[in-house]
């Protein structure tokens, strides 16, 4: 019976020295990898600080510590308005987000207006009206701009006058009696007959035009007015 205990005491006690065993070669296994790591880690840690000190003996001429120090205390007085910032800067990315769905709304639209415009002919249109500039600028020197420049005053006081109702109505009626200029008279025409017609108030009135028509046309200033100072 004590041989039986015997045995199981000295089994245990090889279990549990198995188990330190695998213990300590764990602890070791472990305590080498830290090892390795920390080697690496300070090689690493090595280039780093020696790629730092080149670094900054770059810039070491246009640093100081106190320009450090000055910054960091500005950072920390305006941290609110960092904050304040962010915020905004967060509130402008939401409104963008909002304003996406519109402004591809909107560009649907100016793509549907641009289709409209070219169905009816509008950049049809424009290319025909270039043309016409074009055709304008390569028929006219510069010194026939600087003369119109020059007179554009006159010719839109013209234009204004032709468009006059009154000069409108003058201008019809002698296109009108332009038209039966081919009419044929069928009988004698005697000078008792003119002076009678003469007499008329309406051929008094068109003979009274046409003089004073023929003697503003002969006038140097070509029936303007004179001015009186």
């Amino acid at each position: 019976m004590e041989k039986a205990n015997m045995e199981q005491q000295l089994a245990d006690i090889n279990q549990k020295l198995d188990f330190i065993t695998a213990t300590m070669a764990e602890y070791q296994r472990k305590q080498r990898e830290m090892d390795e790591l920390k080697n690496d880690l300070t090689l690493i840690a090595r280039d780093v600080f020696d790629s730092a000190v080149t670094e900054l003996n770059e810039v070491a001429p246009y640093f100081d510590t106190g320009d450090l120090v000055h910054l960091l205390k500005k950072l920390l007085r305006n941290t609110r308005n960092i904050n304040r910032l962010l915020t905004q800067m967060e509130s402008v990315e939401g409104l963008f987000q909002d304003l996406k769905p519109l402004g591809k709304q909107m560009f649907d639209q100016m793509l549907e207006t641009l289709n409209e415009m070219d169905r009816k002919g509008y950049f049809e249109f424009m290319k025909e009206a270039t043309k016409i500039v074009d055709t304008i600028v390569t028929s006219f020197s510069v010194e026939d701009v600087r003369l119109l420049r020059e007179n554009i005053t006159s010719i839109l006081l013209t234009i204004k006058g032709i468009t006059q109702p009154d000069m409108l109505q003058t201008v019809n009626s002698a296109l009108q009696f332009f038209k039966k200029m081919d009419i044929t008279i069928d009988r004698d025409i005697s000078y008792g007959m003119l002076l009678k017609e003469i007499r008329d108030p309406e051929v008094k009135k068109g003979l009274l035009f046409m003089l004073e028509f023929v003697k503003s046309m002969a006038k140097p200033n070509n029936g303007k007015t004179e001015q009186t100072t």
